[in-house]
């Protein structure tokens, strides 16, 4: 087919913008590799600026590939612009014995291993990308480009995720020659909601040193008027240019259709830009409106034969259908005989206008068309939503489970989730003889149930539940049993996800009721494996301990061995000293080997958390890092991440961070963890780093505490929010809502159980501080009622904190950190009853030494308190003066200020020491100032830390103030001095 000409726009107005890309793709063909996403509203001008950076690198002998993201509605499509890419780049014969070489391009064209039966696969598709892309840019310098990434769907950007943060764009080692490699990503802005997934992605991604982000803003009208008069094939009328200009408002698209509408026949133009993009449909002939319409059902992009077939027309009037289109620029032509809309608005303005008919009539036409072609798993995911446009309800229903068991083999768990539940809207409206016999036992209830373990996956845990419910009201007299006792079971062990412990064990009582122990079977092994789950999460540690023996025999004779490690990690929970004892990590252990060698990633993982939260109980923090790297490793390699068990190993990481005083290292891979957590649930996991922001003075901390409060009941977000809240009450001396934020988390933690959450002794501890100053006060002033009143509320915390400190969830001691908590606690009593106690104070201080640095830190201060009350001045002083280094160390400035503050009342000797370099500011004031000192304006560092200009400018305001600084020169010339920043390299920002 001859290729049919067309004219490019010039590209105006965005020379800044082109010179910093290219300078950019000549460091990257010196080995630098770099990336760069683009954002710009719709019509701006980014596939432009994109086109010509790329004809320009391809001109300098690169490499240049594109790769599309598509809407399709609900309906995802795993890695699709990479197979898009992978497909360009197959043929070309310079790559095929580098393609040849890696799996990853079978397993992404469709000729690859099932990703789902192999546990590992995940990780290997993604390192073995990473590295075909490193080989083909040691062939040629690569460009890679990745357009409208808004509308990706979450395993490409997962995989975006690891080629940026792990993989291409880092540097070999052992001095190896860079990476020629340049990766140019666009998005829509306007599209990017508040909870649009790509949103913490491009916080993640910005935050890299080799990845830089670009806006394009609207033009300015000087440069929307040259490129009206560049673009005009005659001399216009300043009157028509002025209105032209007006009306674009300086987007470059607006102005080109404002401008083709306007030379066509004195049409005139309407308001709306849908009826505005119409204009010039309008003005071809009709069969070129026809392909139009049959090109927009198919998407941005569509195959030259494919659209011929859809169209139904012969080859010569097609092919003047389309140079029309392209004269007009409507389509423009594409590599491998395909066509695209020459903008999306334009493409959508289009399908938007169809008939209902029509569309119906062409969305069947194309999924004829592809299933025609053979029901290849790639095009199982178009063939799902062409049907379902199509109202071709029995074919949409099989070609969406023919998407979901793509996405499972891929590990694409969240799009295997949006398949399955399209499946279920489907399965009430075709008829039982309609229905695809594609697996054995098929039916709404075995559907829901894999739904809800896709959404278990993905990290929707609330949903898990809701679809494991719906498979319970699904449930009737003529359900097997097993499967009856098997949605009872998965319903308990979803509940317990999100801490619903008395439901979840009503279940799993009820599950284990169904089924008999004889003859044995793997649904009995099971629902007693969730029975005794739930029973000890009670406090029912008889019944876990007598059905877990039972249960691990059954599992041991069947060869059930995923089962049989999950009975011992509960074992190691429930006997003897517990999972933190000699026997119960070693039992932990030898079931993580036997989950391992299973496959049983799920239970490996559990097995893997256990050992950390065992490790971290006992005090050895410093054992809890390579367990909870080697769980999260794991998870990655599985799709997993998400998943319940991940989550809470990342929370338990940061809390490691937090506690062994690695503040920066805490609050860094909070950032970098935002991305691979749920949307929903998952906020508790970067909580720890709350405890730093509150520690540093950040008064957004207890703000953002609250939130974890929002929404569906989360234990653990309960827990966090709690503690954070406690202490900010506690720290401002306001008592009485400390005490309650205090009794409300306690009782929120307890889920209508008699239970006493092993918190309860740090939250006592915390308000006994506050409720100890104030007794001071109150002694002081002689209002010896109120002090009544008080003594009896310490009272009451103090008999609360011995029976939890002394009695944890198993019946047993706490650790280490509970002991610890039990001593401050102990020790604030005595400063309650009459005069802080040194000895009790002493005792504090040594049993924080376990690990908890700023915890030790804070005693240290009291211990100084008491000892300066006794009138041992040098004593108190060395109790300061360690205080000191340490909250300087850490840049606790609220702590610095309260140690400063007893140095200076009781006139204690202190040697200032390196680490005072304590920045009064907080976390995003220190990165808005960076920011100031690359000479970034207000709206430029807004625009990098996702925030708007008006709120920069209040941080800058905040920052002059608090360094006494007279403009922004000043202040970063005094961080300079006071070495708040510290000079960056040449050439870096």
């Amino acid at each position: 087919m001859s290729q049919i000409a067309f004219t490019t726009p010039p590209l105006i107005g965005r020379d800044e913008e082109l010179t910093r890309l290219t300078g950019l793709l000549e460091r990257s063909r010196s080995g630098e590799a770099r990336a760069v996403l683009i954002a710009g509203d719709a019509g701006v001008g980014k596939t432009r600026l994109l086109d010509e950076v790329a004809g320009r690198a391809a001109r300098a002998g690169a490499t240049v590939v594109t790769g599309h993201c598509v809407d399709l509605g609900d309906v995802g499509l795993p890695y699709l612009p990479f197979t898009e890419i992978l497909g360009v780049l197959a043929s070309d014969e310079r790559f095929t014995a580098v393609l040849g070489a890696h799996p990853a391009v079978d397993r992404l064209l469709g000729a690859g291993t099932d990703a789902a039966r192999d546990p590992d696969g995940r990780l290997r598709l993604f390192e073995d990308v990473a590295g075909l892309l490193a080989d083909l840019a040691a062939v040629a310098p690569l460009v890679l480009v990745l357009e409208d990434l808004h509308w990706a769907d979450q395993s490409s950007r997962d995989l975006l995720r690891f080629l940026l943060s792990r993989g291409v764009l880092h540097r070999p080692g052992g001095g190896a020659p860079g990476r020629r490699l340049a990766v140019l990503a666009s998005y829509r802005a306007d599209d990017l909601h508040r909870r649009h997934p790509l949103r913490p992605l491009l916080a993640e991604l910005v935050r890299l040193p080799a990845v830089e982000r670009l806006e394009l803003r609207p033009l300015p009208d000087p440069e929307v008027a040259r490129l009206v008069r560049a673009l005009g094939v005659r001399p216009l009328p300043e009157a028509v240019v002025h209105g032209i200009v007006a009306r674009a408002e300086g987007n470059a698209f607006y102005a080109e259709e404002l401008l083709a509408a306007d030379g066509a026949d004195g049409v005139g133009v309407p308001s709306g830009l849908a009826d505005l993009l119409l204009i010039r449909v309008e003005q071809v002939s009709e069969t070129a409106q026809q392909v139009l319409r049959t090109a927009a059902v198919a998407g941005r992009r569509v195959e030259h034969d494919l659209l011929r077939e859809a169209a139904g027309l012969p080859e010569d009037e097609l092919e003047r259908a389309l140079r029309e289109a392209v004269g007009r620029q409507l389509l423009v032509p594409g590599d491998g005989d395909t066509y695209a809309f020459r903008h999306a608005l334009t493409r959508e303005a289009v399908y938007a206008d169809l008939l209902p008919g029509e569309r119906s009539r062409l969305h069947g036409a194309y999924a004829r068309l592809l299933a025609a072609r053979g029901r290849a798993a790639e095009t199982a995911a178009e063939r799902a939503h062409h049907y379902h446009e199509s109202h071709d309800l029995p074919e949409a229903l099989a070609a969406c489970l023919e998407a979901a068991d793509h996405a499972r083999r891929l590990g694409a768990p969240a799009e295997e989730l949006r398949h399955l539940e399209t499946a279920l809207d489907l399965w009430p409206s075709v008829p039982a003889s309609a229905r695809p016999a594609v697996e054995e036992g098929l039916n709404r209830v075995t559907l829901t149930l894999r739904a809800s373990a896709a959404a278990a996956h993905a990290g929707e845990s609330h949903r898990a539940v809701s679809l494991t419910r719906a498979a319970l009201a699904g449930v009737d007299q003529d359900t097997d049993s097993e499967l009856a006792a098997r949605v009872r079971y998965t319903l308990a062990g979803n509940l317990l996800t999100v801490d619903s412990l008395t439901a979840a064990y009503r279940y799993s009582s009820e599950a284990l009721a169904m089924i008999p122990a004889e003859p044995p079977s793997r649904t009995w092994v099971w629902a007693a494996a969730t029975h005794v789950t739930a029973a000890r999460q009670v406090g029912d540690r008889e019944t876990a301990l007598r059905i877990a023996g039972q249960a691990l025999r059954v599992a041991g004779e069947l060869g059930l061995t995923g089962a049989r490690a999950d009975l011992l990690i509960s074992l190691a929970n429930i006997e003897g000293g517990g999972r933190s004892s000699r026997e119960g990590r070693e039992r932990l252990r030898e079931a993580r080997e036997m989950a391992r060698t299973g496959g049983n990633a799920p239970v490996e993982m559990r097995a893997l958390f256990n050992l950390a939260v065992a490790a971290f109980e006992s005090g050895d923090l410093h054992e809890c890092p390579a367990l909870l790297a080697d769980g999260l490793d794991r998870a990655r390699r599985a799709g997993l991440l998400s998943s319940p068990y991940p989550v809470e190993m990342r929370y338990l990481q940061l809390l490691v961070m937090y506690t062994l005083g690695r503040w920066d290292d805490c609050v860094r891979t909070a950032s970098e963890a935002a991305a691979e957590l749920p949307a929903v649930g998952g906020g508790f996991a970067r909580s720890p780093a709350l405890y730093v922001a509150l520690a540093r003075g950040d008064e957004t901390a207890a703000h953002r505490a609250r939130a974890l409060l929002e929404g569906p009941f989360d234990w653990m977000g309960t827990l966090v929010a709690g503690v954070v809240l406690t202490d900010a009450a506690a720290q401002r001396g306001d008592v009485e809502e400390a005490v309650e934020r205090m009794r409300a988390a306690v009782a929120a933690l307890g889920d209508g159980t008699t239970r006493r959450p092993a918190v309860a002794v740090r939250l006592a501890a915390l308000c006994l501080g506050a409720l100890a100053d104030r007794a001071a006060e109150l002694r002081r002033t002689g209002r010896d009622r109120d002090l009544a009143r008080w003594t009896d509320t310490a009272a009451e915390l103090v008999e609360l904190a011995r029976a939890t400190a002394g009695d944890d969830e198993e019946g047993r001691p706490q650790g280490p950190e509970g002991q610890a908590w039990l001593e401050r606690v102990e020790a604030e009593w005595a400063a309650v009853g009459a005069s802080p106690d040194p000895a009790a104070w002493e005792k504090a201080v040594a049993a924080f030494a376990y690990g908890d640095v700023y915890e030790q830190a804070r005693c240290r201060l009291r211990y100084a308190q008491a000892l300066l009350a006794a009138e041992r001045r040098e004593e108190a002083a060395e109790q300061a003066r360690l205080a000191r280094e340490t909250a300087a160390g850490l840049g606790a400035a609220p702590l610095l200020e309260r140690i400063d503050a007893l140095t200076g009342r009781g006139r204690l000797a202190a040697t200032p020491t390196a680490a005072d370099h304590v920045t009064p500011l907080t976390a995003r004031e220190q990165d808005v100032l960076r920011l100031l000192a690359r000479g970034r304006s207000n709206r430029q560092i807004g625009e990098e830390l996702f925030i708007s200009g008006k709120t920069a400018s209040v941080h800058v305001s905040n920052i002059l103030a608090k360094l006494g600084a007279a403009s922004r020169t000043e202040a970063v010339a005094i961080a300079y001095r006071q070495g708040l920043i510290a000079p960056e390299p040449a050439g870096s920002g």
